[in-house]
């Protein structure tokens, strides 16, 4: 008899549903599916089949989309309006998969330049890189789904997915959509275990020719460096997300997109508002408009329509996000709201000027907290901003364009949104972490460059 893993709601822990873990075996008969799936040339789904399907998933994802948001809040704790954004954003994904298939080509590679390429016609053709191992994260249990399932389909290679541990029903739903919409079973598979050596053994087997991570850092680059040879990868991981407030911000303007962009799941989120930067001139205003918006907060069950901020995944980063703010308390930092509600639900808080070797404005929070620092001059800002090995998505809030474009060119990031927060995303815009955040780049058109290769055909004429 399988092992059963037990699925919970993350907001009071109870039961949603027990399902069937995956074991060695399972994961064997999965990989020589996959192998032997790419292997049949013949029976390679054409790209029309493979628009098609994505077209008629996204119509039957249309339809179900409040069951898909019941569900992402249920297991992964978003409240149900976000939740619901999740779900239709899911739905664009596919069908911007499908669509760029128009636009998935190859191109003419001049000849005749030099008289030893004369008499040649050269021209590049796409074509699946193999198979795909995607291993996903809780916070987005749908859409971070879409984003590295939908680019493979789109693509023609096969694919085993494996969802996070916590929220895997999302993923099972998904996948049984895109097969009741013409996937034959072989071209997308899951993987449900509990087991990381199991998952590390998915991503790592030789068999497997591209590895989608979206996850922490630490397994990410692990991973990486136990890939088999020729194996390529793309890995999604977080940052410490700065925001620069000038002193000619519009206060009227800013403090709803901040807040968005710090408290939106309660911070789960590998872009979240973390780290605050404002002039001194206006710090005082600023501090006293956020922290007013954040106590009218709505905290609380993320199935309830007027919720704003649910729980964290789980107790136990509950009881480490709680832990780094009590450190930066006790070393003398103001908090401002903060405490607990449950065992997985922290009232968001702010931190007032923590220690930058605290663990608050060292690492990640991934929880329901942001930072405000104080600063007279703009390179300073920028420079604290740049001075972590982690940069992924950045924002600065000015009216001037002067320090707008300033702190844009400056600030180590991927990205940096002027006057938006920082958790700002399209899905067919690029999206990559830099340094230890990330390697390759997400965003469903770029993810499906990385999942083909590009080979070059010659044709030699006597013309």
């Amino acid at each position: 008899m399988s092992e059963m893993i037990e699925v919970v709601q993350a907001y009071d822990r109870a039961l949603i549903k027990a399902i069937p873990a995956d074991d060695a075996q399972a994961l064997e008969t999965k990989l020589a599916t996959a192998a032997r799936t790419l292997s049949a040339r013949d029976a390679w789904l054409k790209p029309h089949q493979r628009g098609a399907i994505l077209q008629r998933a996204a119509s039957l994802l249309e339809g179900r989309v409040e069951a898909f948001a019941k569900l992402i809040a249920q297991e992964g704790g978003k409240p149900l309006t976000d939740a619901l954004v999740e779900a239709r954003r899911a739905v664009d994904g596919l069908r911007n998969a499908a669509d760029e298939l128009r636009n998935f080509a190859g191109r003419e590679i001049p000849m005749g330049l030099t008289p030893a390429s004369d008499g040649r016609w050269a021209f590049t053709t796409k074509e699946p890189i193999g198979v795909v191992a995607a291993i996903s994260a809780f916070n987005h249990p749908l859409n971070l789904i879409i984003h590295q399932v939908a680019p493979a389909i789109a693509v023609g290679c096969p694919v085993i997915v494996k969802p996070a541990a916590p929220t895997p029903l999302s993923c099972l739903e998904l996948v049984a959509l895109l097969h009741e919409a013409g996937l034959p079973e072989a071209w997308c598979q899951t993987l449900i275990t509990e087991d990381n050596a199991l998952a590390e053994r998915l991503a790592t087997d030789p068999r497997v020719a591209f590895l989608s991570f979206i996850g922490s850092a630490r397994v990410g680059w692990h991973l990486r460096s136990k890939l088999a040879p020729g194996t390529r990868c793309a890995l999604e991981h977080g940052g410490a997300a700065p925001v620069i407030v000038d002193r000619s911000a519009n206060l009227d303007a800013i403090i709803e997109p901040i807040v968005k962009g710090g408290y939106y799941h309660a911070g789960q989120v590998c872009v979240s508002v973390q780290r605050i930067f404002v002039h001194a001139a206006i710090k005082v205003e600023f501090v006293e408009r956020l922290s007013a918006r954040v106590a009218a907060l709505r905290v609380g069950d993320p199935l309830l329509p007027e919720t704003e901020v649910g729980p964290l995944i789980l107790p136990r980063e509950t009881d480490r996000v709680a832990s780094w703010i009590e450190e930066a308390v006790g070393r003398g930092t103001q908090l401002i709201g903060g405490g607990r509600l449950s065992r997985t639900t922290l009232k968001p808080a702010i931190l007032l000027d923590p220690p930058a070797d605290a663990k608050v404005s060292e690492f990640e929070v991934f929880g329901p907290l942001t930072c405000v620092y104080g600063f007279e001059e703009l390179d300073q800002a920028i420079d604290i901003a740049n001075a972590l090995p982690v940069a992924f998505q950045a924002s600065v809030f000015s009216r001037d364009i002067g320090p707008a474009l300033r702190a844009a060119q400056r600030l180590d990031a991927s990205a940096v949104m002027i006057n938006d927060h920082t958790a700002f995303r399209t899905d067919w815009m690029p999206f990559a972490g830099r340094r230890q955040s990330g390697y390759g780049v997400g965003g469903i058109p770029w993810t499906m460059k990385e999942m083909a290769h590009e080979k070059m055909l010659v044709l030699k004429h006597d013309g």
